[in-house]
């Protein structure tokens, strides 16, 4: 998105109307956050009523995910052409009808749908908000501080979550964790229409539709290849198929925005070694702890035996760090350098996952929620200087479009790797299933293994068989955690060697005003 641009109303601003216009943003941000977060806490409660399997649990998370994708720039060009006001409030009725759909689903095809249009009016929602609080909000000071409350507010959502869900279900339903949108989003839209002023950018550029649709077919193809692949393996036709038409897409996609006069992704900013070693903390957060907070729960209460409140609780340990760290983050940015705080909490996430895992095979649940909380703690020192790098090493005029890059590097990398850890998931239970000498074929080995993994620990023909499954599910998540926490520890490494690349470019080129810099 373009900067902010004159409000096309003449109407001036009061505190009132400021602090009302801050309240409908915050509102849109908590509600953002709770649905990453609440959903997955009632996931196996979900499987549970709505008769859901492994793979639906994992599309009522990824449908959301992919909608906020696919929409992300096509909604922040509408935004600037035709007004962030107006958009705001066309998509907070979506998300306020969708989420009034999501609660009164009947079957998780239903609740899969209603999800993906709940993203799409949350990918919009989200867009829309940091232009207007920069609209509304103009005087520095003030801007600073509205974004400060946005921040925490927003935190709250996403650490939250966990318990809010878990709460939900105890004392009421699984329905209101998606109904209770439905009356906030029209308290949002009461706030909006009495405080917010219209902006738009008359220079806005027109929408990259062959962009944005080929983006997302290609991911949307990658990831039901992925699960697809869980079940029926990798080598069966509608699968070869899928990844074909990712890969088209994909090569489509470079091609197209190499063309545009007004790409969504200008690829010239990956010649930037600061940029780059941003997206490697972008990549590496999604990579590991978001999408292996969607497993957690399955985790805390079929694995390791707990309730749900207290699932929730446990969840609170890994999501709560990553709302009280970013002040020190950002202090230790300034002071150590954004080139060292980014490898160091990614490399402290690598370290977590590894001592989850150790935990995980001793047995030992404190050594399990240690390890949460030094996760969120990474995450924590991770997040902010992300995105403050990522835009800051790009000249103002290309800031919101690095922005949108890191926000779709969020989105795709988190959907991707919801899919890949639901397939190392089942392989790991499917693998110890048949080393414990269970008679099944391959095909049939994967099946329970799935069940396993959705928490139905009575699924396997043996008297024996909540124990085994149990074993089974532990060991499973146990190579999760190992992929987590190898992986992010690659991405820690390669975002310390980009960083090192661009501070040796910065003492061989002299420094231009946009520090662009190879």
């Amino acid at each position: 998105m373009t900067p902010p641009s004159t409000p096309s109303t003449s109407s001036t601003t009061t505190p009132r109307r400021d602090a009302a216009a801050l309240a409908a943003v915050c509102l849109v941000a908590l509600m953002f956050g709770l649905e990453i977060s609440s959903v997955p806490v009632i996931l196996p409660e979900l499987e549970r009523v709505l008769h859901a399997d492994f793979q639906d649990a994992q599309w009522i998370m990824n449908a959301y995910t992919l909608a906020c994708t696919s929409v992300l720039m096509a909604a922040g060009t509408l935004a600037d052409r035709y007004g962030r006001r107006r958009v705001l409030v066309a998509s907070l009725w979506l998300f306020g009808l969708a989420s009034l759909a999501c609660g009164l689903a009947t079957s998780a095809p239903l609740l899969i749908a209603a999800r993906f249009v709940q993203g799409v009016g949350a990918g919009a929602m989200m867009i829309c908000q940091f232009a207007i609080l920069s609209q509304q909000f103009r005087e520095p000071a003030a801007r600073s501080r509205a974004f400060a409350v946005w921040g925490v507010v927003a935190g709250i959502g996403l650490g939250f979550g966990p318990l809010v869900g878990a709460a939900i279900v105890a004392l009421a339903d699984w329905r209101w964790v998606f109904l209770v949108h439905a009356p906030l989003a029209l308290l949002t839209l009461g706030l909006v229409h009495a405080s917010v002023q219209e902006s738009r950018d008359p220079d806005a550029h027109r929408l990259d539709v062959a962009g944005m649709l080929t983006l997302t077919l290609a991911v949307f193809a990658l990831v039901y290849f992925i699960t697809l692949g869980t079940v029926q393996g990798f080598g069966n036709r509608a699968g070869l198929a899928l990844l074909a038409g990712a890969l088209a897409c994909l090569a489509l996609f470079v091609a197209a925005e190499r063309r545009s006069a007004h790409p969504m992704f200008d690829f010239s900013v990956f010649r930037i070694h600061r940029f780059n070693g941003a997206m490697m903390g972008s990549v590496g957060m999604n990579f590991s702890f978001w999408p292996f907070m969607i497993y957690l729960p399955i985790y805390f209460q079929s694995a390791l035996g707990h309730d749900l409140m207290h699932a929730g609780w446990a969840l609170l340990a890994y999501t709560l760090p990553t709302l009280l760290m970013p002040p020190l983050a950002e202090r230790l940015a300034l002071r150590h350098g954004a080139e060292r705080v980014i490898p160091g909490g990614l490399g402290l996430m690598a370290a977590a996952f590894l001592l989850m895992a150790a935990g995980n095979a001793r047995g030992s649940d404190a050594v399990v929620i240690a390890a949460c909380l030094a996760a969120g703690i990474g995450l924590g020192l991770t997040n902010s200087p992300v995105t403050n790098t990522s835009t800051g090493a790009v000249s103002a005029a290309r800031a919101g479009m690095a922005s949108g890059i890191d926000f779709s590097a969020r989105l795709i990398t988190l959907a991707l790797n919801i899919a890949l850890m639901g397939f190392v998931l089942v392989s790991g239970i499917a693998g110890h299933l048949g080393e414990a000498g269970l008679h099944a074929d391959a095909g049939e080995l994967l099946q329970l293994a799935q069940g396993v993994a959705a928490g139905k620990l009575d699924i396997l023909p043996d008297a024996a068989a909540p124990a085994l499954a149990q074993a089974a599910l532990r060991q499973g998540f146990g190579d999760v955690m190992l992929y987590a926490g190898i992986g992010v520890g690659l991405l820690a490494l390669a975002s310390r060697a980009f960083f090192r690349r661009g501070r040796r470019s910065v003492g061989l080129v002299p420094v231009r005003a946009d520090a662009d810099l190879g």
